[in-house]
């Protein structure tokens, strides 16, 4: 997916804009928020085109001597990363100074930039946005945030401007990326398993842009690693190190099977570990946790039973999640949590026949059927596994509108215990027949 990053000094609106693309499509979208500094990141869709929204507002502090410390990173980064970049202004306070320092770094960006003039409400306040044309960009798209004024037009043109939608090739080796916080470990972790032999790894050109996929091959394990951060740090870029890993990991989420997800054991999972792993989840891909710096911990009886089960109730409701406690500098369980990723990506790819899920499901449903709806009852015809490159699953019935999410959640468990899909998001359908 592409990458639309909003930029803008604070108080224009950036996050009820974000918040009015991401709520679009309610059903199939999600926000993550409260990010370090309530930075914000989510999926949005329009004209049939997905990409991934950063907001990348609320961290700086409202003084124009902050300006090349905050925003000046934020700018470049997205400068870098993003494919369009939305530069957000208020049409109510006017041109800013803050404002024109912005514009002079956005300038210089060799992506597509559009200039949004926010907090437009109606069309007796069209003409204050037009004094944003000193700023120097060709086009300026007037909306309203809070009721959706003029936001269609304005995503006609992203979409417009968004690289055309290349299909991915097969791919022939497992992908499996390392994310999570910085100093979580992941460069410790990436080091020890390429320090092993490395005779037998090789860099190749990656699937995207500037970035390096190594391939592995040692002691039975065969895959091609996703780069992330940790295994190579893109040059020219004063980096916010809370924001360049979240780009970092969208882009090396997207392009992987598996995502092994780090935390400090000592710190626990915080809120972007908890937002990196709904990224995963919603992108459908294979996760394993891995629990770093576990030597460090003061053990007690249980104590990895007790610190999973904490994890789990922050992790709720997919819970049905590998974790591993490792120790880098101990080779404590590194090649276990190769063989915990691999074995995932195994339950991940694996296709399951048509009649052996109707075998296996169909009694299920027959024994504890969806509850009736105004006095009608849904019966269940036949399931499939639908040809996505993640498990999807499509129940065909009579009456799916009256399927609730309850049911559905009841269906997900009950294929995750029949057909074991550990470490694996699944969607499940219910469709008319």
């Amino acid at each position: 997916m592409s990458i639309v990053a909003i930029i803008g000094r604070p108080n224009v609106g950036k996050s009820t804009f974000f918040n009015r693309l991401i709520g679009r499509r309610q059903a199939i979208v999600d926000e993550f928020s409260g990010v370090t500094r309530d930075r914000h990141y989510g999926t949005s869709d329009w004209g049939g085109r997905d990409f991934t929204v950063v907001d990348t507002g609320g961290f700086v502090k409202e003084t124009d001597d902050r300006f090349e410390k905050e925003i000046a990173k934020q700018v470049h980064i997205a400068m870098d990363e993003a494919n369009v970049i939305l530069f957000v202004v208020d049409a109510q306070q006017g041109v800013s100074e803050l404002d024109r320092d912005v514009a002079q770094l956005l300038r210089k960006s060799k992506n597509p930039v559009i200039l949004v003039a926010n907090k437009v409400d109606n069309l007796s306040k069209q003409a204050d946005s037009y004094e944003f044309y000193e700023l120097g960009f060709e086009k300026i798209f007037a909306i309203s945030a809070i009721n959706g004024g003029g936001t269609g037009d304005l995503l006609d043109e992203v979409i417009n401007l968004l690289p055309e939608e290349i299909e991915p090739e097969p791919m022939d080796l497992p992908r499996i990326s390392v994310v999570g916080r910085p100093n979580a470990g992941k460069s410790s972790f990436v080091n020890a398993l390429l320090g092993v032999n490395r005779n037998i790894v090789t860099e190749v050109a990656g699937t995207t842009r500037d970035s390096i996929d190594t391939h592995y091959n040692a002691f039975g394990f065969e895959f091609t690693m996703v780069d992330t951060a940790g295994i190579r740090k893109k040059a020219k870029v004063h980096e916010d190190l809370e924001f360049y890993s979240v780009m970092r990991a969208i882009k090396s989420i997207e392009n992987s099977d598996v995502c092994i997800l780090m935390i400090d054991a000592a710190e626990g999972i915080g809120q972007q570990d908890l937002n990196i792993f709904g990224l995963i989840e919603k992108n459908r891909k294979g996760v394993v946790i891995l629990v770093n710096k576990w030597d460090l911990i003061e053990k007690e009886t249980n104590s990895a039973k007790m610190y999973e089960q904490d994890l789990m109730e922050r992790l709720a409701p997919f819970t049905d999640v590998p974790v591993v406690f490792t120790s880098i500098p101990e080779k404590q369980r590194i090649h276990k949590a190769l063989q915990i990723a691999l074995d995932v990506y195994k339950r991940r790819t694996q296709r399951i026949k048509t009649n052996k899920l109707n075998e296996v499901m169909l009694p299920i449903m027959e024994w504890t059927p969806p509850p009736a709806t105004k006095g009608k009852y849904i019966k269940v015809k036949y399931v499939q596994q639908l040809p996505t490159h993640a498990p999807t699953f499509a129940f065909y019935c009579n009456l799916p509108q009256y399927v609730k999410e309850p049911y559905r959640r009841f269906i997900e468990n009950q294929m995750r215990k029949e057909f074991d899909f550990h470490g694996v998001p699944i969607q499940v359908f219910f469709r008319k027949k």
